[in-house]
């Protein structure tokens, strides 16, 4: 596996179909890498790049930033997702989407801010 940052490896970001598609977006990776050092743990992407079929299958949005290659679904290890939220939606306050979920944490490095709940 060949590590692309200092932390992740290109393999995590891969879309699950076997498609091949795993094109990650530097600032992402960034933030990522920031959730990794702030929190002193790892962090397990459940979910990054998705192809269009991909998307459709597992019932993602239409627009869903997977597809773009600039969002990730996480879990940083021993935290819960409401910690990881809070501190992504104070750190990030003025751009990027945040989605809190039951069992992790969406983060998306679009121009714009957005924030939702689904727990």
């Amino acid at each position: 596996m060949s590590h692309i940052s200092k932390y992740f490896k290109r393999e995590e970001f891969a879309c699950k179909c076997g498609c091949g598609f795993e094109t990650i977006d530097v600032e992402l990776l960034d933030v990522l890498e920031d959730v990794r050092e702030h929190f002193g743990k790892p962090v397990v992407i459940n979910c990054a790049c998705r192809c269009e079929t991909h998307n459709a299958e597992v019932g993602g949005a239409k627009g869903s930033k997977h597809k773009l290659g600039i969002a990730a679904d996480i879990r940083v290890k021993d935290v819960t997702p409401d910690k990881v939220f809070s501190y992504l939606d104070s750190k990030y306050s003025t751009t990027y989407g945040v989605g809190r979920y039951r069992t992790f944490t969406h983060i998306d490095v679009r121009p714009t801010v957005a924030r939702w709940d689904s727990t």
